[in-house]
């Protein structure tokens, strides 16, 4: 189903309304990137925004959380955690043909390529600490503090994702994919201990941070449908997936010169999270790499199926899919390798 872009007549009232002082002509483009969310720049002669809606056809249950969204972003715009500024959420279809939330545009620079290729080797450092200190910031917020003690039920926070991303998958996949069904045999009978509720965004990766124009500086943390309140590490493990996954592989950086690049390594990278959080890193971190790459390949399978049925959100959908069953791959190899921390 072919996504349009949304009506700037139809827009423009709902817009007016919600956005003080906002003066026409308006402009609707969509911008690039994103697997699950149609994504567009409105742009008027004095300001830009940012539309985020779901996309259009049936979709799985609990996906596309563009409500979810919006409530953490206005909770937390003003605090540690950067976010933009979020105007308005609406339900009303006739709109924009599905639910949406408008919200600033921030200006900055997205890596599409994680390894931050334009970066001499000191600033690369100076970015992935500025990222650090981003998660470790979020992970020390309080939800009640913030008005989100609800946003995510309490307790057995693992459990209840392995299950559901487990029925996600089932729900998704065209072809079954032996590792998974061996990951989710074995991931129940190995749960961690719970680590406390905290906010967590849910796919922390470089592509959804917009860092300063020039300097090394987080402005902005995007895509937070997958938001929850849960345990800290899982969050932390699926962000430190990067340094186990391939460049090809769902932009990871395995196998390059950590050191020459002036990446830290997971380890480093790892004491500076506990370090700011003071939450120390699991013994077994093996469980958290596992469960975060079982979680990955279910989304990456969401993604394939969206494309198959023709209301994908991207045009390289259909490639990006096709990595669920190498990354279910990679993570059932973790299955039988020793216990480790990072």
């Amino acid at each position: 189903m072919r996504e349009e872009n949304p009506d700037p007549a139809a827009l423009y009232p709902w817009l007016e309304e919600h956005i003080p002082g906002l003066r026409g002509p308006l402009t609707v483009e969509r911008l690039k990137g994103g697997q699950s969310n149609p994504t567009f720049r409105l742009s008027t002669p004095s300001a830009a925004y940012v539309l985020r809606r779901k996309p259009f056809g049936i979709l799985l249950p609990s996906a596309h959380a563009v409500e979810r969204e919006y409530r953490v972003m206005r909770a937390l715009h003003g605090l540690a955690v950067p976010v933009p500024r979020v105007h308005g959420l609406c339900e009303d279809a006739s709109i924009a043909g599905t639910t949406f939330f408008v919200m600033d545009y921030v200006a900055g620079r997205i890596f599409e390529d994680s390894r931050m290729p334009t970066l001499a080797r000191e600033e690369r450092n100076a970015h992935f600490d500025a990222m650090n200190g981003v998660i470790a910031a979020l992970h020390t917020i309080d939800p009640g503090s913030v008005d989100l003690a609800e946003f995510g039920r309490p307790g057995n926070y693992i459990e209840r994702q392995v299950a559901r991303w487990t029925k996600q998958y089932r729900a998704s996949m065209m072809e079954p994919i032996e590792e998974m069904e061996r990951i989710i045999e074995w991931l129940p009978l190995h749960l961690p201990p719970e680590h406390g509720g905290r906010i967590v965004h849910g796919d922390y990766k470089v592509d959804n941070i917009v860092f300063h124009p020039t300097e090394a500086c987080v402005v902005a943390l995007l895509d937070w449908e997958l938001a929850t309140i849960g345990d800290p590490l899982a969050d932390f493990a699926f962000h430190l997936m990067a340094w186990h996954l391939e460049p090809t592989l769902f932009r990871g950086w395995a196998g390059e010169d950590l050191a020459g690049l002036g990446i830290p390594s997971e380890r480093a990278y790892a004491e500076a999270y506990a370090r700011r959080t003071g939450i120390a890193v699991a013994t077994d971190w093996r469980f958290y790499l596992v469960f975060s790459m079982f979680r990955l390949a279910a989304i990456l399978t969401g993604i394939s199926k969206r494309a198959e049925s023709g209301n994908a959100s991207d045009a390289h959908a259909a490639e990006v899919g096709r990595q669920a069953r190498p990354v279910a791959q990679k993570a059932w190899a973790l299955v039988n390798a020793p216990k480790n921390s990072p």
